[in-house]
Parts: structure tokens; sequence; C-alpha cells
């Protein structure tokens, strides 16, 4: 029965010729829709089932595989597309699920596309939370002391990201992308290696395979900034700042905070650029309280 009941919350949208992005909800119908969008390369699977299930109490959840992972098209080789195309993407999922507006929670390049929503289709946006993710704004950070520069990707991070990936087997696989999350955790937060390593393990039982895709990094990146629009935003946004975060450091939060025209920070303690249980009790007390102020606007 649990089987059963999970596939008839699950459904194909076509956002594209040829192109189906894969979706599943959770929560009741008639809840106010709440979007997950998740980083790159990564499956929907990558939100932690806890943290699906906390807000799946208050929310109608959705969450989806972005184009070239888990089951939706695999097709960037064939049809190369833009990562402007992946923001158009939510909006094609909403359209197909038949849902008017929803809050958006986006993480890394997810709170990339979540930004170029407020900025092109405010109108669909209930509310937004930014996680690990850079501001889509020239205008610069000032901190304490005046202008300051952001600092960069953690060296550790980018040696990580520039070794070859090569086939030698499942178990391989799953060790390098422990490795991969133990240096994307931080240091703050004990690391369970046993707990990424069987979200890792679902990730590709659902995908079917364990090839990783490059095709968002290979995506054109042009065209994203949007200075002016999120200037002038109107939508809340709620910007998580995680002080172990190796991928865009604070104080990239207080950044996007500052560009992002009446977004409020909120820290959850120890986090970094993933979601181990340690952080998921805060950051589900800091999404519902959000969405639940949004709601009273």
């Amino acid at each position: 029965m649990a089987r059963e009941q999970r596939e008839q919350r699950e459904q194909y949208v076509e956002v594209a010729a040829g192109v189906r992005l894969w979706t599943e909800r959770r929560g009741a119908a008639d809840a106010p829709a709440l979007l997950l969008v998740m980083g790159a390369q990564a499956s929907g699977l990558g939100w932690p089932e806890e943290l699906v299930d906390a807000l799946a109490e208050r929310h109608h959840v959705i969450r989806y595989d972005h184009r070239d992972t888990g089951r939706s098209t695999h097709s960037f080789d064939e049809h190369p597309y833009r990562v402007t195309d992946l923001a158009q993407d939510i909006i094609a999922v909403l359209d197909g699920l038949g849902i008017e507006r929803a809050h958006l929670v986006g993480l890394s390049l997810g709170g990339m596309l979540t930004q170029l929503l407020l900025a092109d289709h405010p109108e669909r946006v209930l509310s937004a939370t930014l996680m690990g993710t850079c501001a889509l704004s020239e205008t610069p950070y000032v901190g304490p002391d005046g202008v300051s520069e952001l600092p960069g990707i953690a060296p550790e991070v980018l040696e990580l990201w520039a070794r070859p990936v090569e086939d030698h087997g499942l178990e391989a696989e799953l060790d390098r992308r422990v490795a991969h999350w133990r240096v994307l955790g931080g240091d703050r937060i004990p690391f369970d290696a046993a707990y990424f390593r069987e979200l890792e393990r679902r990730i590709i039982e659902h995908a079917g395979g364990y090839a990783p895709s490059t095709a968002h990094g290979r995506a054109d990146d042009s065209g994203m900034l949007r200075t002016a629009e999120l200037a002038r935003n109107e939508v809340p946004t709620l910007v998580v700042a995680a002080p172990a975060e190796p991928v865009f450091p604070p104080p990239h939060p207080q950044h996007l905070a500052q560009v992002i025209a009446g977004s409020r920070l909120v820290e959850v303690p120890g986090m970094g650029h993933a979601l181990p249980p340690a952080v998921l009790g805060p950051l589900t007390e800091a999404i519902l309280a959000h969405t639940g102020s949004a709601a009273r606007v």
C-alpha cells in the first residue's frame, strides 16, 4: 500500500519538446504549495525525507528532478540548454501541476533559480527561502569596514571538483559521493558517513544508475544577473546563513540579505553546504516560520 500511495503522488511534467521532469507531491492537496528546488547535478531526492515530511505537515510539498538528473529527461548533449532554462522549468512544473503560486525553497543553484523567479515571475512566488547560494547582483557587499570582496569557494572543494571521475563500480562511486558530502558539510557538525551513503544509495536507485552528469556545469550561465529587479523585490524572502558553508562562505548570506529588498537573515548553527540530520530541525522551524509569516502579509 505504501508503494502504491507513493506512486500516486508521482507525476511527469513536460517542460519542453521531448523533455519531461519527474515530480513528487506530499501533504494535503489544499495546503499552500511549497516547491523545493535542488542544486546543480542534484536529484530532488537530495531533499531529505525527514525535511520533506516535516514541511508537509503544513504544506503541499513538491520536489522534482532537474533536467539531466534522476528520472527526468537526460538530453543536454543532444539539446543543450541554458541555466536560465532551468528557472523556466520551475514555471512549467507549477503550470503542469496546476499550481498558481508557491513558496520556493532553493539550495545552491536552486537558490539562484529562485532568485530568477523573484525577479522575472514574482506573481508566482508566495515566499522565497535561499540557502547555500550567491546573489545575482552586481551590488558590492558592504561589511562593518565598508565595501569588501566576497570570498571564493574553499580550496578543498575546488580540489575535489577538479578530480576526474572514473567508473570503478557502485561502491566506489558511493565512496566518492560520501567524500564529497564530507567536504561540503563543513567542520562544525560531526560527519555521519552512513547517513549520506544511504542517501546516495537511494538517489542512485531512484535514477536507475550511478553515472554522474556534468550537464549543469556545461550549461550557458550568461544572462543571470538581476541587480535592479532584486533591489525592488517585494516577495517575502528568507536568507539562511550557514556558518560552515564552504561553497559560498559568509558573508555571502549577508550580501544576499543586503541586495534583495525586504529579505531577512536567519542562521542555522553548524550548517554547511549539506543537509545532515543535525540541521533539519532548526531549518524546518525557520522555513515554516517564514512561510507562516508570509501567509499573514
